[in-house]
């Protein structure tokens, strides 16, 4: 016992360190890009620039190409090995769960990689399930009387994304809570509801 504080002990003493250096170093940057922008002289008189695009004096510049053509950022779901996992094993990536139509549904949706491994995701046989166990409940693919399954089930191919809808009806699933979506053998642990 004695020595699994000592590890606790050990394990906060390197936490810490390794924040003074990683401070120690940002710190500096910080500073000295506040201190170049205010070195600027203030008795410099402006003068009024023309857009870049309407030639107007005193209008503001537009937004240059870079920021109009950024796209919003998307981590990385599965860094590492998780997301190496399902690529090798499953052959699948791009693993997503999303609140839809006011969160009476949960998307999941994926993009397959290689069709023979990702088979068993579109297999009819495979009952989906999306399990939250936050809330302790398990959400299934609801049947409808005209559509069949709210999923679809056709042979994957290569570069295509795949969905299924779970029904979340009393809304008990909410966005932020970790999610484990298994479908046959096929299981994705600790995915995040957007």
């Amino acid at each position: 016992m004695h020595r699994s504080k000592m590890s606790n002990a050990q394990h906060l003493a390197r936490l810490v360190l390794a924040g003074l250096v990683a401070g120690g170093i940002a710190l500096p940057q910080a500073m000295a890009q506040s201190s170049q922008t205010t070195d600027k002289p203030a008795t410099q008189p402006t003068k009024p620039q023309a857009s870049q695009t309407t030639g107007k004096p005193g209008a503001p510049p537009d937004k240059p190409a870079a920021a109009a053509a950024a796209q919003r950022y998307r981590p990385e779901r599965f860094a590492g090995r998780a997301g190496s996992y399902y690529r090798l094993v499953w052959g699948v990536d791009s693993l997503g769960v999303k609140w839809v139509e006011s969160g009476e549904v949960i998307r999941f949706t994926y993009r397959v990689l290689d069709p023979t491994k990702a088979k068993v995701l579109n297999d009819k046989k495979n009952e989906p399930a999306l399990i939250d166990p936050k809330a302790g409940v398990q959400l299934v693919v609801p049947q409808m009387e005209k559509i069949g399954q709210l999923r679809q089930s056709s042979l994957p191919e290569a570069g295509k994304s795949y969905w299924m809808a779970f029904s979340n009806k009393g809304r008990l699933v909410k966005r932020g809570d970790h999610v484990i979506v298994q479908i046959g053998q096929f299981r994705a642990d600790g995915l995040v509801v957007d």
